[in-house]
C-alpha cells in the first residue's frame, strides 16, 4: 500500500540547509500498522507529512496504492491518505461547530455537500449525532481527537497517518482511542503509519517498527521482537531501557 524509495527531505538554504530526513526507503503492506519511533526532531513528522502531502520539499519516490504521487498531490491522491495529528484541539477550527469540520474535507474535494455523512461518521467513532452542534470546547480531549479521526475518514482513505494521536490525551482516555483505531483498522481494512516516542503505544498497535536516529532508520523490529523487547541496535537499546524504567 506505501513504497517509500530514498526519501529525503531538507529545509533551509546554502549554510542554514539542514536535512531532516536522509534517504529512508520502507514499505507498508495493505492492512499492516507500522510504527516509527524515535526521539523529538529525528524526522518521524516530516516523513508522515511527506506521506500526507502536507511537506512538499522532498526528494526520492513515493508510491500509494501502487501509484507514484507527485509533490504537487492531484486530489484522487490527497484522498489516499489522510492524517490524524497530535494535537485535537490545534487542528480542529476553534470556531466551526463539529458538523462543519467533518463536513468540510467532501466539500473541499468536491465528493459531496458532506452534510448528510456527519451524523454517521459520528457514530461510526462513538459519539452521539447531536454532537455536530457543538463547538470544539464543549468536547474533552479525547472526543475531540474521535472529531479528528471521523475527518480523517470522511474522504473514505485507504491510509491513515497518525502522528502521536494519544500523546496530548489523559492516561484514563488514551487506550479508549487507540482501540477505536484498531476496530476501524480491522472494519475498513485500513493501513496505518503510527509515529510516537511512547514504545507501549507501539507495541499496542504495530505489527512492525522502524526506529529513527537523525533522520534515518537504523533498526526495524517485528511483532514478536516488540513483545520480548529484543533490538537490534544501541540506540533501539536505550530508547527500550528508557520506555519501560
Amino acid at each position: 500500500m506505501i513504497e517509500v524509495s530514498n526519501l529525503s527531505v531538507s529545509f533551509g538554504s546554502g549554510e542554514a540547509r539542514r536535512q531532516v530526513v536522509q534517504g529512508v526507503s520502507f514499505v507498508v503492506g495493505k492492512g499492516e500498522t507500522l510504527g516509527i519511533v524515535g526521539e523529538s526532531g529525528c524526522g518521524k513528522s516530516t516523513v508522515l507529512r511527506s506521506l500526507a502531502g502536507l511537506d512538499r520539499h522532498w526528494e526520492g519516490d513515493i508510491r500509494l496504492a501502487g501509484k507514484p504521487v507527485d509533490r504537487e498531490r492531484s486530489r484522487e491522491q490527497l484522498k489516499l491518505a489522510q492524517m490524524v495529528f497530535q494535537d485535537p484541539y490545534g487542528s480542529i477550527h476553534p470556531r466551526h461547530r463539529i458538523e462543519r469540520v467533518l463536513a468540510e474535507p467532501a466539500r473541499a474535494m468536491k465528493t459531496g455537500d458532506g452534510w448528510s455523512r456527519v451524523a454517521p461518521s459520528l457514530e461510526q467513532v462513538g459519539l452521539p449525532a447531536n454532537f455536530a452542534e457543538r463547538f470544539p470546547h464543549e468536547l474533552s480531549g479525547g472526543q475531540r481527537q474521535r472529531v479528528a479521526i471521523a475527518r480523517a475518514l470522511m474522504l473514505e482513505p485507504e491510509i491513515l497517518l497518525l502522528d502521536e494521536p494519544t500523546s496530548a490525551l489523559d492516561v484514563s482516555v488514551q487506550a479508549e482511542v487507540l482501540n477505536l483505531l484498531s476496530d476501524l483498522r480491522e472494519e475498513r481494512n485500513l493501513t496505518y503509519v503510527l509515529v510516537s516516542h511512547d514504545l507501549s503505544v507501539i507495541a499496542h498497535m504495530c505489527d512492525r517498527v522502524l526506529v529513527m536516529k537523525d533522520g534515518t532508520f537504523v533498526d526495524e523490529l517485528d511483532k514478536g521482537a516488540l513483545e520480548k523487547g529484543e533490538t537490534h541496535h544501541p540506540y533501539s537499546e536505550q530508547l527500550f531501557e528508557a520506555s519501560f524504567l
